[in-house]
């Protein structure tokens, strides 16, 4: 009996797995852009973070419903943070960008930047060699006019290994800037994104690297490993397909007070984490 479950639950796991391969395959979000959606990334000394949030308005810009992408750095332990608060709109060519509010500390104080008509912030389709600009301009009150002009490109699909977990065929975005106000200055910076997770790591124009610690779009795997192993496998697979039917709380992994293909299926899209 024991054979006849397991397979029988193994083979439909392979099925809907197969389905969501294809489904994944045609639409992956390499930045999912639901309100309230949040990473947050650190340094691997622990000294400097940075957070990354998505969030509602009430704010309405040419009639657009508005949603602000906000990016806050901090050094662990000072009171001071900088960063930069986007509002954006959604449409059928992906983000939009109105208007970039960013703190620059004390000294220099908040800059504010509009683009009319908007800018593309983000396409709605992310793929390799996929690439596309924008240009900021405002006054700063130390310095006078500012320009700043972004390039992105995606360069490379590559595997990201972070705290929060190992993700596969992310997306490297080569950020190239040009600022141009008392003098002209040049960078290059990074972001790695997962497919359906949005960004993993990031390095600056400085080279330090940040790394995803924690985000929503990231699920507690450890409720996957019924074996209490520290893996999720095989293992677990064939542990929860042995109980199918039953009430057995170490195999229900989703609660819903009885195994079955669901408890499967969360199993097999964790394997190996």
């Amino acid at each position: 009996m024991f054979i006849k479950k397991g397979c029988v639950g193994l083979a439909l796991v392979i099925l809907l797995l197969y389905s969501s391969m294809v489904a994944t395959a045609e639409a992956v979000e390499y930045y999912p852009t639901d309100l309230g959606n949040i990473w947050v990334l650190e340094t691997a000394d622990g000294t400097e973070r940075v957070t990354y949030t998505i969030e509602g308005s009430e704010e309405r810009i040419d009639g657009k419903e508005i949603a602000l992408f906000t990016r806050t750095a901090e050094t662990l332990g000072a009171e001071e943070t900088t960063g930069e608060v986007y509002f954006v709109h959604f449409d059928e060519d992906g983000v939009k960008l109105h208007k970039v509010v960013a703190e620059l500390g004390s000294f220099i104080g908040t800059v504010t930047a509009e683009l009319s008509p908007p800018g593309l912030f983000l396409p709605a389709s992310l793929a390799l060699g996929v690439s596309w600009e924008f240009m900021l301009e405002t006054e700063v009150v130390l310095t006078g006019p500012l320009s700043v002009s972004y390039s992105y490109e995606a360069v490379a699909v590559e595997d990201v290994v972070t705290p929060a977990g190992t993700f596969e065929d992310c997306l490297k975005i080569q950020i190239d800037s040009r600022t141009v106000s008392t003098s002209i200055s040049r960078a290059t910076s990074y972001q790695w994104l997962a497919p359906n997770i949005g960004i993993v790591r990031v390095e600056t124009d400085q080279e330090r690297v940040f790394n995803l610690i924690r985000s929503n779009l990231v699920p507690d795997v450890s409720a996957y490993d019924v074996t209490g192993d520290g893996v999720v496998n095989i293992l677990d697979l064939v542990f929860v397909a042995a109980r199918l039917g039953e009430a057995d709380t170490d195999a229900d992994v989703n609660a819903d007070e009885v195994v079955n293909i669901l408890d499967l299926v969360l199993i097999a899209q964790n394997l190996g984490d």
